[in-house]
């Protein structure tokens, strides 16, 4: 069987299994024989024990319930992983389109024209992350066009709106950086290895942060209020995974964030125009509410 097919199997087992619905053995090889696949019980359990080395995600079963739960507390982030799924989901249904048609891509408008530059990158500082090895690479400077060298320990990989950045502790000086892969040349693999850090934790970093530019300020709450429409987009793709619903009557969407203040924020808050209004803190609302003077300044 295919890989995508294989990690879509998985995707299956974990969904069901991530839900507190306690699925059966029966009930996961039901289900499982109704995407298509059908194996045998040594197999379904082959899966469970594999989706545990290879993902860390521990699938137990509860005698009470007489079914199969994941164990949160000793397993890695969920919700990044069903992410990851949908991406391999995704990339399956174009290809298994495209070879049934050729003339498939005349019927998808991707978001952006031009090559998603970088995207070879990708493979060779995963490896030099997993691998604890340093790497050099030429980077650009977007505000000032300037090309610099740049030495790195490589520590995350960060996705954010469709492009992909590398973070880590600058050489000589251990200052921790973020780079848009999208912008590096000759980037190089070296057989240096270094430790990690113990003091350095970028998920940790970026866990209260909406996009890149993170900051060392402690996070706030922020209360947000969407007109009812709005509140519906709001709801099916939520800001941050702090969010939390405070009101929702079908006239307003009410929502809180536990984010640390940055430019995306702030970004994100512009974008939706009259549809949103700060509630809280009042500096953010009055920021926004300045912003908004110097747009409409523009066009007076």
């Amino acid at each position: 069987m295919s890989k995508h097919g294989t990690i879509r199997r998985y995707g299956l087992i974990i969904e069901m299994t991530s839900r507190n619905l306690y699925p059966s053995f029966r009930r996961i090889q039901e289900v499982l024989f109704d995407h298509g696949f059908e194996f045998s019980d040594r197999t379904i359990q082959r899966d469970i024990e594999q989706i545990r080395y290879d993902f860390g995600i521990e699938i137990a079963y509860d005698h009470q319930r007489g079914g199969y739960y994941i164990d949160r507390e000793k397993s890695l982030d969920i919700e990044k992983f069903l992410r990851f799924l949908e991406i391999v989901n995704t990339a399956e249904l174009l290809t298994e389109s495209l070879k049934e048609s050729k003339h498939s891509l005349e019927y998808i408008d991707f978001e952006s024209q031009g090559e998603m530059r970088g995207s070879e990158h990708l493979k060779p500082i995963l490896f030099a992350i997993r691998n604890r090895r340093i790497i050099t690479f030429s980077h650009e400077k977007y505000q000032s066009s300037e090309i610099r060298k740049h030495t790195l320990k490589p520590y995350l990989l960060k996705e954010y709106r469709n492009r992909w950045y590398v973070a880590g502790l600058k050489q000589p000086n251990d200052d921790f950086r973020i780079y848009g892969i999208d912008r590096i040349h000759d980037l190089v693999v070296s057989d240096r290895v270094f430790k990690h850090n113990a003091g350095t934790d970028p998920l940790e970093l970026f866990r209260n942060t909406i996009g890149i530019n993170y900051n060392t300020d402690k996070p706030q709450r922020i209360v947000l209020s969407f007109t009812r429409l709005q509140g519906k987009y709001v709801k099916a793709l939520p800001l941050h995974h702090s969010q939390e619903t405070l009101l929702d009557d079908g006239k307003e969407f009410r929502i809180s964030l536990f984010v640390t203040p940055n430019y995306e924020l702030t970004q994100r808050i512009l974008f939706f125009g009259p549809a949103v209004k700060v509630l809280e803190p009042d500096w953010l609302a009055s920021e926004i509410r300045e912003r908004l003077r110097e747009t409409l300044a523009q066009y007076s």
